[in-house]
């Protein structure tokens, strides 16, 4: 988290997005020698138009304090979705705290509750993307969804989650950029200040997206996976907030393959053929969140 232990997060932000638009993208002719990727300083001053200076102390944490408009006109250069657009002006905003007093993650008891009760996998996952709780369905789709696993972690350092995906690597940039949207501006958790950590120092891949900056909603979507026991599956996932943590099922369309298939795993789940054992409630592994 180098630009947010130094607290110049403005900066890393621009320089970041700065570096993935094209000159193509950005109207500019092509020709000459480029040392840099993406667009220049000068470039983007010019684009925005504002002084090429104004961007570089910009840039180097020296003016922390940019007009809305001036904002406005660099989401605009710099191709920002609504998404992206909303991040920057927060970071532009955002003002030293106090440090918060951190608090273990607990499951709500209704959440226990609900979870003996799905027959679809479904699981209670934290900020950092701890699993704190889960069912047997989802254990039986994934062993990585067992109380005490780390998602994050598991997505980039377990070969057989990455095995798992179809898509991998779309999943982990966008994985990359919803930790980014969850972090927010709790920047010095030291949850979060830990799982970075490990995984920058674990993972190229991860140092490469998270050095992009990019952003995304925290919303569900539709994955396809590939299980060791029932091949494909086409799946829908929601997130439904309980209290501080997070509901998450995966759940297919109705009287699909995947529902014939997703059936099947529950019966193996009671039975216990595919090795994996019931999810039970748990503790989180880590204290973590305000």
């Amino acid at each position: 988290m180098r630009d947010e232990e130094d607290g110049n997060r403005l900066g890393g932000y621009l320089r970041a997005r700065r570096e993935l638009v094209s000159p193509a993208q950005a109207g500019i002719p092509p020709g000459g020698t480029r040392r840099v990727p993406g667009l220049r300083r000068e470039e983007v001053a010019l684009l925005a138009g504002i002084s090429p200076d104004y961007y570089l102390r910009l840039e180097r944490g020296r003016d922390r304090n940019p007009s809305p408009q001036v904002l406005e006109s660099l989401a605009r250069v710099l191709r920002l979705d609504d998404v992206e657009r909303t991040y920057l002006l927060g970071l532009a905003t955002a003002r030293p705290r106090p440090p918060r007093r951190r608090r273990p993650e607990y499951v709500p008891a209704r959440a226990h509750q609900l979870l003996a009760h799905l027959q679809i996998p479904a699981f209670v996952e934290g900020r950092a993307f701890d699993v704190l709780a889960s069912n047997p369905p989802a254990v039986a789709l994934s062993p990585r969804l067992r109380p005490g696993q780390n998602r994050l972690r598991s997505f980039f350092l377990d070969p057989e989650e990455q095995a798992f995906h179809q898509d991998w690597t779309a999943a982990a940039a966008g994985f990359v950029a919803a930790l980014r949207t969850t972090i927010g501006d709790d920047t010095d958790n030291p949850r979060f200040v830990e799982l970075v950590g490990e995984l920058a120092l674990s993972s190229q891949r991860f140092r490469t997206l998270w050095a992009r900056h990019d952003v995304r909603a925290l919303e569900g979507g539709s994955i396809t996976v590939h299980h060791p026991v029932v091949g494909e599956l086409r799946l829908h996932r929601d997130k439904l907030p309980l209290d501080d943590v997070i509901l998450v099922v995966y759940y297919p369309d109705k009287d699909s393959d995947s529902d014939e298939k997703l059936r099947l795993l529950a019966a193996l789940a009671r039975t216990g053929p595919t090795g994996a054992a019931p999810g039970r409630p748990a503790d989180p592994p880590h204290p973590t969140g305000p």
